[in-house]
């Protein structure tokens, strides 16, 4: 699936999450979820972005995206240690 469509969906589904409401609370639950895990990417994003002048980068794959997402910068850092001190 092209990157493209798979972020439109995400995008609108953001959108209809938040025009429409969830009333349910799993579905609420869901929708926080997913859009914390779009932050997740979006930090991780940028932080390669930024961290390629010194070496940094982070693959932006599921496991990762969660932690930052969740963690926020705390996980970030987190991610930023394992690179530098773990893998080399």
């Amino acid at each position: 699936m092209e990157p493209i469509y798979v972020i439109s969906i995400l995008g609108g589904l953001i959108i209809l999450l938040l025009i429409a409401g969830a009333p349910m609370r799993p579905a609420r639950l869901l929708g926080q979820g997913a859009i914390k895990l779009v932050i997740g990417a979006l930090l991780l994003f940028f932080l390669n972005t930024a961290g390629n002048q010194f070496g940094i980068h982070i693959p932006i794959n599921l496991f990762t995206t969660s932690i930052a997402g969740f963690l926020g910068i705390p996980g970030m850092a987190a991610l930023i240690a394992v690179d530098m001190i773990v893998i080399g």
